[in-house]
């Protein structure tokens, strides 16, 4: 099996498994609607309306995997895999949204507590639950490598956790007449959803600002680079995220002024080593006999009129 042939598996089995929970999260919001006002629990109703959202999130986070998958072009050098982090940020922006309408609709039903019914919301929620959680696990192992996939296994996750607490908010109703803790558990979800939100959106406006990665530190590469023989200085050193998957690193490397094809085995050794040591899979190496810029790890770009 060719290395292109094993990169784009996974991706085709993920896409799969996000169809499956794009329809199960269709099925049941709908499940829980309708038993949300049959029962009269905001909490139930609350529950479904973070699934629905789930689903359309889920729709963008599918075209967005499909649409990643596309080669680079003369138009977008880079390809296509950006789109999945605008999916992830769109993805949140609508969770915020829902978590907007469940806290003004908390607030009237706290004013004004209204009788539900126990036993109904509970297997309703139940349902909810084992749906999420079948979802959650199918999206799982995806959510390890890609940050699009990590999006959706959160929702997953976190939607399994709240029907489990509604469930149990039904018990409590079968026993005492607490109703208050409908509206108050609404909050509690949007507690949530603020809460799964951020740290996903935090790091979707870091890669889309080119922002140096999580656990990449400049003076370790800079120090393993100066140790390697050969290389005099490095400067002009940038670290980035192209997508959620890879890492890309651009440096002007100073070296003695010598043969062309011994910089090209000296290169090879540079990428070699960043591929083991930092995961940087997309090094962009510019070598040089003079240095530039003070030798400056960080280089400032300067546009400079040229006299005619």
């Amino acid at each position: 099996m060719s290395n292109q042939q094993q990169h784009n598996h996974p991706e085709v089995a993920w896409g799969k498994r996000l169809v499956i929970s794009m329809a199960m999260n269709l099925i049941i919001p709908v499940i829980q609607i309708v038993g949300g006002v049959i029962s009269g629990s905001m909490a139930l109703i609350s529950d479904a309306l973070h699934n629905l959202t789930d689903f359309v999130s889920l729709v963008i986070n599918y075209g967005a995997l499909v649409i990643g998958k596309r080669g680079p072009t003369y138009k977008q050098t880079f390809g296509y895999k950006r789109v999945e982090i605008l999916a992830t940020v769109t993805s949140v922006a609508l969770l915020y949204g829902a978590g907007f309408y469940i806290a003004i609709e908390a607030w009237h039903r706290l004013r004004e507590p209204q009788p539900i019914a126990g036993q109904f919301v509970i297997w309703i929620a139940l349902v909810g639950f084992v749906g999420n959680i079948i979802s959650a696990l199918m999206l799982h192992s995806g959510s390890k490598v890609n940050l699009n996939m990590k999006s959706a296994f959160v929702h997953m996750l976190s939607d399994a956790a709240t029907s489990l607490i509604v469930a149990a908010l039904g018990v409590v109703w079968l026993f005492k007449p607490w109703f208050w803790l409908d509206p108050v558990f609404s909050w509690i979800i949007v507690a949530m959803i603020l809460y799964g939100g951020w740290g996903l959106l935090k790091e979707s406006i870091l890669i889309l600002m080119n922002a140096t990665p999580s656990g990449i530190n400049l003076a370790d590469i800079q120090q393993t680079l100066m140790s390697i023989e050969g290389i005099q200085e490095i400067h002009d050193l940038h670290v980035w995220n192209p997508s959620a998957e890879s890492i890309a690193l651009a440096v002007h490397i100073t070296v003695p002024d010598q043969m062309l094809s011994v910089v090209d085995e000296l290169a090879g050794n540079v990428r070699e080593i960043l591929l083991d040591e930092f995961n940087i899979d997309h090094p962009i190496l510019q070598f040089e006999s003079n240095s530039c810029d003070d030798a400056q790890l960080l280089c400032c770009v300067v546009k400079q009129k040229h006299k005619h």
